[in-house]
């Protein structure tokens, strides 16, 4: 039975209950259940690297990487690298070496050689934040509450979901194999521990009461990391997040192929008014596998195998970008103050508001395009908004999303 109090509630508890040996004995059996998914958790490493914001990396052997435990992936072989060129951008006759370059802090302490992946090291004091050891790293299930009107005949895959509020550009109706976008990155504030927020990309297929979903981009997540420090992540789920998935590779799932980069580490800089950083992601299907590959800044990071799915093995049907904000006290009075984005309205645009540009998805055809229809939606416009904004008459719409979450007198 899933734990419904924090496992660090539970061990205070314990120990201080007057039950002498007994208590005892009951904390010290929920601290090696603890031990246990560390060890679960943590593969041995071949090198370490301590980063200067706390966090501990470790360089584990490719193929002794969690991912492989699946049951999904029995006898798996690693794709090293897609079967396919994935389509691309036409390169920019603007000078690109001036592009503010975003990186992640535990980098400027050192790299892993090839042949192993960067992993970020679960610690106790992870575990003990969590409400629940069994679904720690999961997000909880996306309930379904309802559906949202697009005007489009898969309409039943927009699930309105309890405890999240989102600001979104949808794409819907076709079969999707790729989608990629340019994710603005800003620091926003999470009000309580069990809170978190995102900017990303999600791609989804199957019934919207149990969705399929691969999903990457950055979030704030105080509970799961420790600290309020924007952090690339994925995710993913067969059924809505009922039973499956997790966050970064706190799961099987996921087969890392990079040894550049850390899931779950932290990104810097981060925006400002003066200056804007971006970072690129891309999800690509390669239709001869099954795979979703998983890319940043134009590198490929690793991939979701296809024998995790059902639906998504072929296609998505919907992709959407933009913002989501996890908390109990979202879609009720008080709202939660935790911020989406830049924690500013779509409203104030460049320089004030998060956006994601470039956005760009891949069907049948294999071009790379922008989408032939899009909407954008808001879960509640009073705290959190959406908008599609093109300047002038020339060129496409940039996505802005985002809000501060309560504010008087329109989001109470």
């Amino acid at each position: 039975m899933e734990r419904r109090i924090s496992v660090l509630l539970l061990v205070m508890t314990l120990l201080v209950m007057n039950s002498g040996a007994g208590a005892n004995d009951q904390a010290t059996k929920a601290l090696s259940e603890i031990d246990q998914k560390l060890n679960l958790l943590n593969k041995p490493g071949i090198k370490t690297i301590n980063s200067e914001d706390g966090d501990i990396i470790d360089c584990v052997d490719i193929n002794k990487q969690h991912a492989l435990e699946h049951p999904a992936l029995k006898n798996h072989q690693i794709q090293l690298k897609p079967s396919i060129s994935f389509p691309a951008e036409e390169k920019s006759t603007k000078n690109e070496s001036s592009r503010p370059v975003i990186f992640q802090t535990w980098q400027k302490s050192g790299s892993c050689p090839e042949g192993t992946i960067p992993i970020r090291r679960t610690r106790r004091e992870d575990l003990l934040r969590a409400e629940s050891l069994e679904r720690f790293g999961m997000k909880s299930h996306e309930a379904f509450t309802g559906t949202k009107k697009m005007g489009s005949p898969n309409d039943s895959l927009l699930v309105t979901a309890a405890r999240r509020s989102r600001a979104t550009l949808i794409t819907l109706g076709y079969n999707y194999i790729g989608a990629q976008g340019i994710i603005n990155i800003w620091n926003p504030h999470v009000q309580s521990p069990g809170e978190y927020t995102t900017a990303q990309i999600w791609m989804k297929a199957g019934p919207g009461a149990s969705y399929e979903s691969v999903e990457a981009g950055w979030m704030v997540h105080p509970q799961l990391y420790g600290d309020g420090r924007s952090r690339l992540f994925i995710s993913w789920t067969v059924d809505a997040y009922d039973k499956s998935g997790c966050f970064n590779l706190l799961c099987s799932g996921f087969v890392q192929t990079s040894s550049k980069f850390v899931l779950g580490a932290a990104l810097e800089p981060t925006s400002s008014w003066r200056t804007q950083y971006d970072y690129p992601i891309a999800m690509n299907l390669d239709p001869n596998t099954g795979n979703w590959w998983l890319l940043g800044q134009n590198e490929g990071i690793g991939y979701w195998p296809g024998t995790l799915f059902g639906y998504l093995k072929h296609s998505a049907i919907v992709v959407e970008w933009g913002g989501q904000v996890f908390s109990p006290n979202v879609l009720s009075t008080p709202h939660t103050k935790t911020q989406m984005g830049s924690g500013d309205f779509a409203s104030g645009h460049l320089g004030n508001a998060c956006y994601i540009k470039g956005v760009r998805i891949i069907d049948y055809s294999k071009s790379l395009k922008y989408p032939e229809w899009v909407g954008s939606t808001s879960d509640e416009p009073y705290c959190y908004s959406a908008q599609n904004f093109r300047e002038g008459i020339v060129g496409e719409p940039v996505f802005f999303f985002g809000g501060p979450g309560q504010n008087f007198p329109y989001c109470k």
